[in-house]
């Protein structure tokens, strides 16, 4: 089963010193830190702030042929977590045709918010985070989940959304 998310925000992680993608459940108080790359964030924090570059970034020229090749994007969803890895799938329609493609969440959220599609979450991915989560150190990721479900628009900074 999915369950719809949409990105809480972007911050920085005050350990690792990484981007992490907060994605919220739409309907209750799940929430999944996604930790991504440097240039990942910048696409996405990109978007978030509307910010227009020169000339086309990467997920921009993807819109771009995505549009002009008539294919809309269905949704994304974050499927699996697998060895502390996020997969992702973009859903693609074409004609009627729905066409999965293989994608790292970090792609997959940014053609989201350029194409406004919705994005879930498998379950199962939720489920298995927290495990994964609690089998590290329990403790440690209680506090973290309550950190991260406490946060306020002014601990999510400038791309809050």
């Amino acid at each position: 089963m999915e369950v719809e998310m949409k990105i809480r925000g972007l911050m920085m992680d005050p350990v690792s010193n990484m981007p992490i993608v907060i994605l919220k459940d739409v309907g209750g108080n799940s929430v999944l830190p996604i930790w991504v790359g440097v240039y990942e964030a910048n696409a996405i924090a990109l978007e978030i702030e509307k910010v227009s570059t020169p000339r086309p970034m990467t997920h921009d020229l993807i819109k771009t042929l995505l549009l002009g090749l008539n294919t809309g994007l269905r949704k994304v969803v974050v499927s699996e977590l697998k060895d502390d890895t996020f997969y992702a799938l973009i859903w693609l329609d074409r004609d009627g045709e729905l066409i999965s493609v293989d994608s790292r969440p970090s792609d997959a959220l940014a053609l989201a918010l350029r194409l406004d599609c919705p994005i879930y979450v498998e379950e199962s991915v939720l489920k298995s985070s927290k495990q994964a989560a609690a089998v590290t150190d329990k403790v440690n990721a209680d506090e973290v989940r309550r950190w991260l479900e406490g946060l306020n628009d002014e601990d999510l900074g400038r791309y809050k959304m």
